[in-house]
Formats: C-alpha cells, structure tokens, sequence
C-alpha cells in the first residue's frame, strides 16, 4: 500500500510539472506575440528599382502605411497589389522587415514593350508578355509592333492570351523576346510578324528582315544573327535566313528588306 501512495504521488508531481511547463511556454508565446503586436511598427518604407514609377506610387500601391506592424503585414497581398496597381512593375523581387522599424520593397519594372494593334488599340506588351498599357492605335508610333496574332479579352495588368491554334506563335514569341532582352538588343527589333504559321520574321537594326522558325532555340539564333551582321558590311541590308537547325548556320540574301 505504502509503494501505491508513493507512485501516486510521483504521477501527481509529474502531472503538475507538465502542466507548470505546458503554462509557462504559453505565457512566453503570449508575450511575444504582444511585443511583436506593441513594437515593431512601420516607420520608414524604403523603395528601390523604380525608374517609370515613384516611390510615393509604389507605397501607396502596396497599402502599407506608418504604424502597421511588421510582422502582420501579408506580403503575398502586398505583392499583388503593386503588380496590379502598377502594371509597368514587371515583379516584386523582394519585401524585407529591417528591424526596428522598416520596411523594404525592390521592384522590377518591365523593358521596353512592343505594341500589338488590334481594334483600333495598341495593346502594350512587355517583354515577358504582360499588358502593360492601351492606347489608341495613332499613339503607337515609336513601338515596335507585333502582328500577324490575335490577343483574347486583352486587359491591362494581365498577361496575354491567344486562341489555342496560336498557342505556338504565342510560345515562340515570349520565349523571342526574353532571348532579345536577355542578349540587350531588344532595341534592334522594329517588328515581329507572325502571320506566316511556318516562319516567323522580324524587322532588325533598321536594316534587315531575320527569318526563323518557330519553337526554335531563340538564344543561339540571336547569337548567330549578331555573328551574321557582325561579318556584313555597314551599308548591306537583306534578309537574314536562321532557318536551319545547324549551329551558327546563317543564310543571308542581299537586297532591300
């Protein structure tokens, strides 16, 4: 009897000490979660990567104000609502808390965009295939444009759309553009027609006509059309043919564009 009282007893002790543990952790949770609710409020919004926007357009965009506290802020939300406010913001590259009291956003706007025509509108398109602005169809001199495709329920700040028999024009486009952007002669491009479904063409430096295939490796055929041109004389135009699937091969046609 007397070891039965004893056991009980130690169980009792255990119990208890749990207990006074279990409390104790959720005491320290609950002093925590005041201080961080208490403290750590924004002060200072720090904004960089901007250059068509403001700082003061990308705060107000991310619906952060002074006194909201850093730890609560959802930045998924935040995040959204700059890319939807602000179209010409490519992405959000980063939301950093720098304690005590501020906040960071690095944002990334888009290149330069080309302009689709359709319906007497020139949908703006970045070079990673957001909508980036309408305006009418007269104001779009100075883009290069982008025809032969039809965009479904264009919307600025959405991405582009297009009926799903253009799904490989639309594909070879983006993966296009990115290798332009990426090799920084996005500039070079006047025009990308897409009309034909067997070859796409693009107006090039002012001077020639590229012809190339589509679903094509874009990189390497923007790294030969520069070999290309970099072996022709100043004053030569032509087409330039990349229709092969050989490495660097590239046929060029003397003659006017």
């Amino acid at each position: 009897m007397a070891r039965r009282r004893n056991s009980n007893r130690r169980r009792r002790r255990g119990s208890s000490g749990f207990l006074y543990k279990l409390l104790s952790m959720l005491v320290i949770c609950a002093v925590i979660v005041v201080a961080l609710t208490l403290f750590f409020r924004v002060e200072t919004i720090v904004v960089t990567g901007t250059e068509r926007y403001t700082a003061e357009q990308v705060i107000e965009a991310s619906g952060v104000e002074t006194g909201d506290n850093l730890f609560l802020l959802n930045k998924p939300t935040v995040n959204q609502r700059i890319r939807e406010t602000l179209p010409y913001v490519e992405r959000v590259k980063r939301i950093n808390r720098k304690l005590p009291d501020t906040l960071l956003i690095e944002v990334e706007e888009c290149g330069t965009p080309l302009a689709v025509l359709q319906d007497g509108s020139a949908w703006l398109v970045s070079p990673r295939g957001k909508i980036v602005e309408q305006l009418p169809a007269a104001q779009a001199d100075g883009y290069a444009v982008i025809d032969g495709c039809q965009l479904l329920t264009p919307t600025v700040g959405s991405e582009i759309a297009m009926a799903i028999d253009q799904n490989a024009r639309k594909e070879s486009l983006l993966d296009l553009l990115a290798a332009l952007e990426e090799a920084g002669v996005l500039d070079q491009v006047e025009a990308i027609h897409l009309e034909d479904p067997s070859v796409l063409t693009m107006e090039y430096g002012g001077r020639f006509l590229v012809e190339m295939p589509y679903r094509a490796d874009y990189q390497r055929k923007i790294r030969t059309l520069e070999l290309a041109v970099e072996q022709l004389e100043t004053n030569q135009t032509g087409t330039i043919q990349l229709l092969r699937d050989d490495r660097y091969a590239a046929n060029f046609i003397p003659g006017t564009r």
